[in-house]
């Protein structure tokens, strides 16, 4: 039976993710700060583990925990909001440390052993912001678009050794508390220079008839990636994703 190790499996993404490959028969590792159970159906195929991807010893118990993993998902990160001018540098630095240094540490855990065993996928989940710039959102693009690059080179290293790297960039996705969480990292927002652009930004968000991405975009393109060997090095997941993507590629 094939595992997959998930993180930031507490909402959202990740835990569409989690519940995708479980009902496909994989033995599924869904990790998360706080462990939650109650967040999954119950399964014998099932392991909760607690993983803060910022902390070296929590990174290293979770790794040892799971066992051999044949497939990486790096799901947990976090936005944040805010003009350039005014963005507070520590928040900035806390946004790197968990969506791109700790996916880079996650994987630096896990892929000795991939490598032992001569197969193994990692999948990082970034987003289609990379596609396309939008105002204040510099350093969440940053950090994703980091993601991006450091994949596309580790998938150069990977592929002599039978190993696979792929990517996925989800679209905005009202089904998720991502937008809500975000709301608690927007800084200067009310800065009285960026004001119009700020209503202009808030109203283009409740416009309802722009495509969106669903949870179960996202899952399926992460299972593409897990287990299609032909997939491509990025897959956009959503609507809105795919749009981007295409503009994108003209």
């Amino acid at each position: 039976m094939n595992t997959v190790l998930v993180t930031g499996c507490s909402s959202g993404f990740g835990l569409e993710i989690a519940r995708h490959f479980l009902a496909r028969g994989w033995r599924v590792v869904a990790t998360m700060r706080t462990p939650d159970t109650s967040v999954l159906p119950p399964s014998q195929h099932l392991r909760v583990l607690a993983l803060d991807v910022t902390d070296a010893a929590s990174i290293r118990h979770a790794v040892e925990a799971a066992g051999p993993v044949d497939v990486l998902v790096n799901n947990a990160g976090f936005g944040v909001a805010s003009p350039v001018e005014v963005a507070p540098l520590e928040a900035v630095r806390e946004l790197f440390e968990t969506n791109a240094f700790g996916t880079f540490a996650v994987t630096q855990a896990v892929l000795p052993h991939m490598r032992e065993r001569g197969s193994g996928v990692i999948v990082n989940v970034t987003s289609s912001v990379t596609l396309k710039a939008l105002p204040f959102i510099s350093a969440y693009r940053a950090s994703k678009a980091a993601v991006n690059a450091f994949t596309e080179s580790l998938a150069l290293e990977l592929e002599p050794l039978g190993l696979r790297a792929r990517l996925v960039l989800p679209g905005r996705s009202p089904e998720t508390r991502f937008s809500a969480n975000a709301h608690a990292r927007m800084f200067g927002m009310d800065h009285p220079a960026y004001a119009e652009t700020v209503k202009r930004v808030f109203a283009g968000l409740q416009d309802t008839t722009t495509p969106t991405t669903r949870v179960q975009d996202v899952a399926e393109a992460v299972w593409r990636a897990a287990t299609d060997p032909s997939a491509p090095m990025r897959i956009p997941a959503g609507a809105d994703a795919v749009a981007w993507a295409t503009e994108a590629a003209r």
